[in-house]
Order: structure tokens, then C-alpha cells, then sequence
């Protein structure tokens, strides 16, 4: 960028600061897009690579974010950057305000409106192919994309899908659920370990030892044992790759929803069923707000599907 752009630039972010300042009405996209970069990179210096703009560029638009909203979104007592509490609420608003932004003005979208499936691991079990196939013989106008984002809510209160297969309970606000099915959970172990010779485990079975839980995206927590039977010891995994490589690994078992058998399966990992955990409920969740059109006959495929392998 020459001298004169970021003079130009710089000009530029004076006038829209002072106005955000002084009306409340200059705020833009780009905005949120700095504030998320600063988030994501935790450094100025990083966001401003990021996004090919100057140091005090995203500076002041940082700060001009701030005055509008009237809080501190990121502190910057230390030398690395952390996001306030609000900033930490926020930042999950302004990541849905840019999706919903990027996806208002694609116009590829505007010819085909692809309705965006979220899920964090094992999408729809043994109904996911069912569920593709139908959709695409039903709604060959509307493409139904399946996508994997290791979040507890599949990228959904991040505006990143417009609807998403869940399991466990879903407490995030905002949110309108309907539970599908139940599905039994297995134990995941070493397939070289003791365990995997045995047919049937229980809890105590890998209390004994290290649990690998996926604290990201998965649902299992110590307080699925009894409180005087917590696990010994815990490794914790921010996604299903890295959770199937730590037991695989032998560094410890792990419990998941009976799907995942299907979906994930390890040359290194073997799959048992376990015999006291209760079931994983698997939801249907879209956000409580006007979505995409398509939501209603997403929902009603998916019951319908659910449904046609109960009768048979």
C-alpha cells in the first residue's frame, strides 16, 4: 500500500471514528470484520496482515467500534491482546452479522440458495446418505450442504449454517431444537489395548484409566460418571481427529454416540458398546429468527426419515 493510500485510508477511518462517535450511524461491516481478526489473532499487528491493512488502521477502527457500542471489547493491559467479557459476547454477534452479510450479497447465492447443515461430528448417523439422497431427488434446486465445524453448536449462534444436526443437550439462547432420535453410546479404545477384547464395557471399566473428552465439540463430560466413580484422569482434545488419535495412541478411552462407529472409523480404534451410559438425544436446531425458506422441509424430511426406519 503507497504513502498517499494511507493517507487516504487514514483520512478515511478519522471521519468514520468521528462520526461513529458522534451519531451512532457509521457502523459498517468492516468493522466487525477488524474486530474479528483482532479476536482471532489475538494481535493487531496479525489482524492488520490479515485483513492488508496498516497497524493503526485496525487501530482505529477497533477503537471506533468501541465508542459506537459504548464498551471495551478488547484488553489491551498485556502484551497479548484478550478479549473482554463482552467482547467475548460480542464477538459471537459479529461473526453472524458478517455471515449473514457475505451471504446476503453472493450473488451466486441469489440463483442458488444452498441450505447449510451444520454438524460437529457424525452429521445424521445412519440416516445422513438417506437424508443427502432425498434431498437431492425432492429439492434439486436447492443444495443441501453438509458441513463439519468442531463448535458445540456447529457454527449455528455464529450464523455460519443455517441449521444443525446436534447431540446432547443445547442450551445455547436463541435457539429452536426438536430431538429426532436417541442414540446408545460405545466406548472408543485402543485396538491393540484390553479393553477392545472385551464385547460389552461400562463406565468403571475406563474410570480407571485416562478419558480423552472433547471439551470443543463433543458431549462427554466426568459428570457422566457417578461422583464417587469420576475417571482418574482426563486428556482433553479440541476436535474428533484429535480425540481418535489420542486413543488410538493409547493415551486413554473415550465415549461418544453410537454413530460415530459408522462415521469415524479408526484402523487404531476399536468400538464397544456401553452397557450403563444413557442415551445421546440428536436435535434439529435453527436459530430463533426468520432462516431459510427450505428450514420447514428439513425438518419434516428428517422426521420423516427417522420415522421410516422405525416402521421397518
Amino acid at each position: 500500500m503507497s504513502a498517499g493510500e494511507n493517507r487516504a485510508e487514514n483520512r478515511a477511518e478519522n471521519r468514520a471514528g468521528s462520526r461513529a462517535g458522534n451519531t451512532g450511524r457509521a457502523l459498517e461491516i468492516r468493522h466487525l470484520r477488524a474486530f474479528l481478526a483482532v479476536a482471532d489473532e489475538a494481535s493487531i499487528t496479525r489482524a492488520a496482515a490479515r485483513l492488508r491493512l496498516t497497524q493503526p488502521a485496525v487501530s482505529r477502527t477497533l477503537a471506533a467500534l468501541e465508542r459506537h457500542l459504548g464498551i471495551r471489547l478488547v484488553d489491551r493491559s498485556t502484551h497479548h491482546l484478550d478479549l473482554t467479557p463482552e467482547g467475548i459476547a460480542f464477538r459471537d454477534r459479529a461473526a453472524a452479522a458478517v455471515a449473514a452479510f457475505d451471504a446476503a450479497t453472493d450473488t451466486e447465492g441469489l440463483h442458488r440458495w444452498p441450505l447449510r447443515l451444520g454438524h460437529a461430528w457424525s452429521a445424521f448417523g445412519p440416516y445422513t446418505t438417506p437424508l443427502l439422497r432425498t434431498w437431492q431427488e425432492r429439492h434439486p434446486r436447492t443444495p443441501l450442504e453438509l458441513r463439519r465445524i468442531d463448535d458445540r453448536t456447529a457454527g449455528l449462534t455464529r450464523g455460519e449454517v443455517d441449521a444443525a444436526l446436534l447431540r446432547g443437550p443445547v442450551d445455547a439462547p436463541g435457539l429452536v431444537t426438536e430431538v429426532l432420535y436417541e442414540e446408545e453410546r460405545v466406548a472408543a479404545v485402543a485396538a491393540d489395548g484390553p479393553l477392545a477384547a472385551r464385547a460389552t464395557l461400562r463406565l468403571a471399566d475406563l474410570a480407571t484409566g485416562t478419558v480423552v473428552l472433547n471439551t470443543v465439540s463433543g458431549t462427554t463430560t466426568s459428570e457422566l460418571w457417578p461422583p464417587s466413580a469420576r475417571p482418574s484422569a482426563t486428556l482433553t482434545v479440541a476436535n474428533t481427529d484429535d480425540w481418535l488419535a489420542a486413543i488410538a495412541a493409547g493415551r486413554g478411552s473415550g465415549v461418544s454416540a453410537a454413530s460415530t462407529a459408522g462415521m469415524h472409523p479408526h484402523a487404531g480404534v476399536a468400538y464397544r458398546p456401553l452397557a450403563d451410559a444413557p442415551p445421546l438425544p440428536v436435535v434439529l436446531a435453527r436459530r430463533d429468527a426468520p432462516g431459510h425458506p427450505a428450514l420447514a422441509d428439513l425438518a419434516a424430511l428428517a422426521r420423516e426419515i427417522v420415522a421410516r426406519n422405525a416402521a421397518d
